[in-house]
């Protein structure tokens, strides 16, 4: 575990915050290099089909209009392993927004108005955005999305189910969702002869180098990629977008440096979204609340392009003990833009179908939802089989309802009402997998006593960099003021990700044996650090990657309350209650920022944020935030996060589990549950939205 310092747990400010509140972050558009151009893509205007033609002599006429670059003058790259980053390589067309021209100019004003006159000649082709039941095209994947099974069945499910004396089969549908971080995707590139530098706006500067080396045909050590600051990304800036392939290109052809920062519009079509999700649950009971048979079938869609399959049943093989269960995928190939990750993809929908159908079966069962959940409590992983390393639903699930008063709660819907509102309350659990990747990081101890830790981590707005500065002090026995950590470029040793809520564990792993070392080495040296100072260095490469030998998860409660005005429809969210079981608690300060804003997202699921495909253009209608409802500070109440002071030794040396997603996946069932505790009414589509609630309330 970790070291005996006292820097772990505290509440500390985040070491960029001022930065940030001053304005003097720089982000990915902001770095202003002499002679900086900048660029503005031209996305197809058909659903599928070929570009014909393409006439750029009216852009081209433009003032401060440098260069537009189409397939068939943009430089070629490698195969990408990413299709959807192979940018002007051929005229196809594969969704609606997919780019088809860049036009590079002086400043973004020319560039927009460039890219607006250059004329664009499709042969269009039908198509098909449309995802649904039984489509005839699709299919169950071998694998899903993390590398999960697309099927595994125990026992018999459908017979136990026929025999259960209580049953539940319900249908739930999550529509697309979109990440719409604060910080539209961008990056700025910049070559010196056949070395490039790479300012971008990425969860992981690591992979970007990676993979510009690759399509570029470069030395890794060839590129510079720099992602110091980084306004949001919520996965969409998981791995390498058509941003950072377009600003390379365009700089390599006009010889200058050049920004791409794409508009809010433009994002849902190419920087990828959580697919929609078509849930089918089969929950079958005695009549002791035992569950006997669960089965969990879940739809959704994926591009031409790649396959991305949303591993929506994953989460019903680890949440509760059923002896017989079958768990499925099936996927639709359609004319849409990739999908990709989004803030706990999997966990998100399926969670939030199965803590709905869970909630049912205790209506059905006219139990307490709380006691159900904790009457069919596992011993073990019912997937694998696997121990726990650590598992306190149930300490989450009673703490939870104590804080929130549950017991006070009258079970029969629409038992109050204040006016014209009914007011209701829900309850729904959560589990996140504890993810962890192989990382480098570098300590060093300077001669005037303060230390410099070194790490190619991503801080998207998590405090990454001050975390990982306690578990540095924590390891090196000394204040935290001593210690500077440098993260976000790739010249400093090599870190994974930040996405599935691995980063501080999979980073803090090699800072903690590095900063270990190294005070084993001061230790043995006498007086201070001669020159350059002394250093240690440490990679994780076959120990946070190895398999382990048990289910290694996070887990948490959630409750809500809502109230539902009859007269308009809308849902307001007066509380919010979270409680998790998410390892040992680094940062409190930071940790309960996580929860809430997760908690926060949840939030928007339940009532604000849908998207539609429209079956006639192809497109998303809803392309910013306009017409994409995220919630503002009026939709958010009070909400609390708690947690369970948790010791597990089979995490990492400082015990901490992955808490960035935890916070989202319970919410939107409880918010759910709760309308349908004040209304009586099941609702089975989210978003819950006033024409959506009214007209039922109204039938």
């Amino acid at each position: 575990m970790a070291g005996t310092g006292t820097a772990l747990g505290a509440s500390v400010e985040r070491r960029e915050g001022r930065l940030k509140v001053t304005g003097t972050a720089r982000y990915a558009a902001e770095h202003p290099l002499p002679g900086r151009a900048q660029a503005w893509p031209v996305p197809a205007a058909v659903a599928r089909g070929r570009v014909t033609a393409v006439d750029a002599s009216a852009a081209l006429r433009l003032p401060g209009v440098l260069a537009v670059l189409t397939h068939e003058n943009a430089p070629r790259i490698a195969e990408p392993e990413d299709a959807a980053l192979a940018v002007l390589q051929n005229p196809r067309v594969p969704h609606r927004g997919w780019f088809v021209a860049l036009v590079v100019a002086e400043s973004l004003e020319e560039a927009r108005a460039g890219a607006q006159a250059v004329r664009v000649e499709y042969a269009a082709e039908d198509f098909d955005v449309t995802v649904r039941p039984g489509h005839p095209d699709g299919y169950e994947p071998e694998t899903v999305n993390g590398g999960y099974p697309g099927r595994r069945e125990h026992g018999h499910p459908d017979s136990a189910f026929g025999e259960a004396p209580v049953r539940v089969d319900v249908t739930l549908r999550v529509p697309p969702l979109h990440n719409h971080p604060m910080e539209p995707h961008a990056s700025t590139a910049r070559w010196d002869g056949d070395r490039l530098t790479v300012y971008t706006s990425s969860q992981g500067g690591t992979e970007v180098r990676r993979t510009l080396a690759a399509l570029f045909e470069l030395p890794a050590e060839q590129i510079t990629v720099v992602a110091e600051h980084v306004g949001g990304g919520f996965g969409s800036k998981g791995t390498p977008r058509p941003d950072v392939v377009l600003a390379t290109m365009a700089a390599k052809v006009t010889g200058r440096p050049v920004t791409v920062a794409l508009a809010r519009r433009y994002l849902p079509a190419v920087v990828g979204h959580r697919a929609p999700t078509l849930h089918r649950l089969r929950l079958g009971a005695g009549t002791d609340g035992r569950l006997t048979a669960l089965s969990h079938e879940a739809t959704t869609h994926t591009s031409r392009i790649k396959e991305f399959v949303e591993q929506a049943a994953v989460p019903s093989r680890v949440m509760y003990a059923a002896p017989n269960s079958l768990t499925t995928h099936r996927v639709v190939p359609l004319d849409v833009p990739s999908p990709s990750w989004m803030r706990a993809p999997g966990e998100c929908p399926g969670m939030y179908a199965l803590e709905s159908a869970v909630d049912e079966l205790a209506s059905e069962l006219g139990m307490d939802p709380v006691e159900l959940r904790v009457r069919n409590e596992p011993d073990r992983e019912p997937d694998t089989g696997k121990p726990f390393s650590s598992r306190h639903v149930v300490e989450c699930l009673r703490e939870g309802a104590r804080r929130f008063g549950w017991e006070r709660r009258d079970p029969r819907p629409r038992s109050r009402s204040e006016g014209p509102l009914l007011v209701g309350t829900g309850v729904a659990a959560a589990t996140y997998p504890v993810l962890v990747w192989p990382s480098t990081a570098e300590a060093r101890a300077l001669p005037d006593g303060t230390f410099v830790v070194r790490v190619n981590a991503t801080d998207i707005g998590t405090g990454a960099r001050t975390v990982l500065t306690q578990i540095a002090a924590d390891a090196l026995g000394v204040p935290l003021e001593r210690v500077r950590t440098e993260v976000g470029n790739s010249d400093l040793p090599s870190a994974s990700l930040a996405g599935g809520s691995s980063g501080t564990a999979s980073w803090g792993w090699p800072v903690h044996q590095a900063c270990t070392r190294l005070a084993a080495r001061l230790a043995e040296h006498a007086g201070p650090p001669p020159g350059k100072g002394l250093s240690a260095r440490a990679d994780t490469a076959g120990e946070a990657d190895a398999e382990s030998s048990y289910a290694r998860h996070a887990f948490g409660a959630h409750f809500a309350e809502v109230t539902v005005d009859t007269v308009t429809g809308e849902v307001r969210v007066r509380r919010l209650l979270g409680v998790f079981a998410a390892g040992r608690i680094l940062n409190a300060r930071t940790a309960r920022s996580q929860f809430v804003g997760g908690m926060t997202m949840g939030l928007g699921m339940a009532l604000t944020e849908g998207s539609t495909l429209d079956p006639a253009f192809g497109d998303f209608v809803e392309r910013d935030l306009a017409s994409y409802h995220v919630p503002a500070h009026a939709d958010v109440p009070a909400i609390e996060a708690h947690w369970i002071e948790e010791s597990d030794g089979h995490l990492n040396p400082m015990g901490s589990k992955g808490i960035g997603e935890i916070g989202i996946v319970g919410t939107a069932a409880a918010i759910g549950n709760a309308v349908h505790h004040a209304t009586g009414v099941r609702f089975r589509e989210l978003p819950l939205t006033p024409d959506r609630v009214l007209g039922a309330l109204a039938g």
